[in-house]
């Protein structure tokens, strides 16, 4: 479906950049579909703890409870948005289609870093390759990471890869080359600032761990048409632990990648803060890894800050955690 959108651009005198944009999207064709739960057929096999700010007792009769205690989390770290971002294209919480892969289910919570609110009714945005590196829309630039075509090189080892970072490591955005969108959704936050989607374990190409960019816009407006206006609070970027890539490594379609892997310690743009920095808690069946994952997170943001991913370090630079609002 084609995208609809406005966008208006606006820049201050700050010292740090910011941009407001009006979004159109329009809702694609069909039903959504609601992300499969993971339940009790997982067991809880990695994560990364939470990196609270500061606790805060909840009021009587809000929240859970009385006397109940929430985590504030700090400012999650911002990413460079990078070549291949489609704006919401699809509106839909399955982003799967017919791409073959492990079965994952992502729930990510938003939360206002300073109040521990949930943002709720948010946009939030999620796109990432297949399992053999590839992302929709760029199929032609992105092939295992290759612009110019299929993967090549030694099979995934874990050592650092050689040669120039491919274009999906960062960059300035590239129109899409084609019109394929599988992997790439939009859906709103739920009343406890939730959204869940349903999608399969990323691959990876040359010089990027495994990892999918995310975008959380507030200040809009959802229609029958979709998310209109608001502004981008929050441009960022998911990993997983080297455990389970390893695991999903020995798994078919990803078994047939031939091109050399990241670490996450090797990765040029994951800071190494944990879930600051975007590291997934994951949930699956050890040696079953074929049998799904359940990754979530806690993304802490400042709703009135703007950050599109121009305002982040590039690769190579220093990550750091969201500035103050930038106006």
């Amino acid at each position: 479906m084609p995208l609809d959108e406005a966008q208006d651009s606006s820049r201050d005198g700050s010292s740090s950049r910011a941009r407001t944009s009006r979004r159109k999207v329009l809702v694609a064709g069909g039903a959504a579909v609601a992300a499969v739960g993971a339940g009790g057929a997982f067991a809880t096999h990695a994560s990364a703890g939470p990196t609270p700010a500061k606790a805060q007792a909840q009021a009587p009769g809000t929240g859970t409870g009385t006397g109940t205690t929430e985590l504030c989390y700090r400012l999650s770290t911002e990413a460079i948005e990078g070549p291949y971002y489609i704006d919401a294209d699809k509106i839909r919480r399955d982003v799967t289609e017919d791409r073959e892969g492990i079965p994952m289910t992502l729930a990510i919570k938003v939360v206002d870093s300073e109040t521990c609110r949930p943002l709720r009714n948010a946009a939030v945005d999620i796109w990432h390759c297949d399992a053999l590196g590839v992302y929709s829309g760029y199929e032609s630039m992105s092939s295992g990471g290759s612009p110019s075509g299929p993967p090549t090189g030694e099979p995934p080892t874990g050592e650092p890869p050689t040669g120039e970072p491919p274009a999906g490591g960062g960059g300035m955005h590239q129109e899409p080359t084609d019109d394929e969108r599988y992997l790439r959704g939009t859906w709103r936050t739920d009343h406890s600032g939730t959204v869940r989607f349903t999608t399969v374990f990323p691959g990876w190409y040359q010089g990027r761990a495994v990892h999918i960019h995310t975008k959380v816009h507030v200040g809009g407006v959802w229609t029958k048409e979709g998310y209109e206006g608001g502004h981008t609070c929050h441009t960022g970027q998911f990993y997983f632990e080297e455990e389970a890539v390893l695991a999903a490594s020995e798994v078919e379609p990803y078994a047939a990648s031939t091109v050399r892997r990241t670490t996450l310690t090797e990765d040029m743009i994951y800071d190494g803060s944990g879930t600051t920095g975007g590291l997934l808690t994951l949930r699956y069946r050890k040696h079953r890894i074929a049998a799904g994952v359940a990754a979530s997170i806690t993304v802490g943001v400042d709703p009135q800050a703007t950050h599109d991913g121009d305002d982040a370090p590039g690769p190579g630079g220093p990550a750091s955690p969201s500035a103050s609002a930038t106006g």
